[in-house]
């Protein structure tokens, strides 16, 4: 019987498949259709200090091969989060929840951490450093590795949980910049986040989205996903969870060979809300295939 368990920084998910934030909600619609707890976890909406009703529509567009969004963070708030969203996802996953953390300053981000620090049901937090910096003329976190370890730092000093730095695409090195997170006291890298893109509406001679570019996802960027994993694993030593264009258990298998320990499926589960339990249930057969009995044994198999 092949093993799907596997262990980022400490804390054990029962297989390696994560729905990723902005795709699963906080997990009600997709309990409606399965139970939630064949999963190995699931991170749920970005969360920011505030409440975010998010950027003016149009926000989402079809593209070849994925879709663009510009949702803007859309959410109720870090503590409608904790007081209402935790407790019932609780009720519908009974495994460590992943809480993606946006922020706009240095203390916004301190500030989620070190609530969600005493927050129970969440085993790890996952640092979106993607948002754009209101003190630093609007560049976003993520751009560049001074920017990046500052953030981690300042949360890594506000809680005991698990620290994954999310990292954007959209840089020239980012084995730099994640090497400058480990070293900072990252405990994991999560990545890629969208790639920067746009799209125009040819009658109306204007960008299809109300804010002008947008992330795109889907299977447009697997191979993008797939580099950047590569180059990441050579980078550093601490474990990293791989998304953007994951749609098979095929997908995921490559990911992990190519150094994520688990990985996570984001534009999929909107074209099929089954995505992530047929991956699951298709690993099993995969792994005997590739001639493993532990799924674990797949990360960074290609780089030997």
């Amino acid at each position: 019987m092949v093993d799907l368990s596997v262990t980022l920084a400490g804390v054990k998910l029962k297989n390696p498949i994560i729905p990723a934030s902005g795709t699963f909600g906080y997990g009600r619609e997709y309990a409606e259709l399965y139970d939630l707890n064949v999963l190995g976890s699931f991170s749920f909406k970005g969360t920011t200090e505030e409440p975010r009703f998010g950027n003016l529509q149009p926000r989402i567009a079809e593209a070849p091969a994925g879709m663009l969004n510009a949702v803007g963070l859309q959410n109720p708030g870090i503590d409608a989060v904790i007081d209402q969203e935790v407790p019932h996802m609780a009720t519908l996953f009974h495994g460590p929840l992943i809480a993606n953390v946006g922020g706009f300053s240095l203390r916004e981000y301190e500030d989620n951490c070190r609530k969600l620090n005493d927050c129970a049901p969440v085993g790890i937090l996952e640092v979106n450093i993607s948002c754009p910096n209101v003190h630093a003329g609007g560049q976003n976190f993520g751009s560049d590795a001074r920017s990046a370890a500052q953030v981690t730092r300042a949360v890594r000093a506000v809680t005991d949980k698990p620290v994954f730095i999310k990292l954007s695409p959209n840089v020239g090195d980012i084995g730099a910049i994640a090497r400058a997170c480990e070293e900072a006291g990252a405990n994991g890298i999560c990545l890629i986040n969208t790639v920067l893109a746009m799209r125009i509406d040819l009658d109306r001679r204007r960008p299809l989205l109300a804010n002008r570019t947008g992330g795109l996802s889907g299977p447009a960027i697997f191979p993008i996903a797939v580099r950047m994993v590569w180059d990441v694993y050579e980078a550093v030593k601490i474990p990293i969870i791989g998304c953007g264009g994951v749609a098979s258990a095929e997908d995921a298998a490559e990911l992990m060979m190519a150094g994520a320990a688990a990985v996570e499926v984001g534009a999929a589960n909107l074209r099929d809300p089954y995505t992530c339990k047929k991956i699951i249930e298709a690993l099993p057969a995969l792994c005997s295939r590739l001639g493993v009995n532990k799924i674990s044994e797949l990360t960074g198999g290609a780089h030997t």
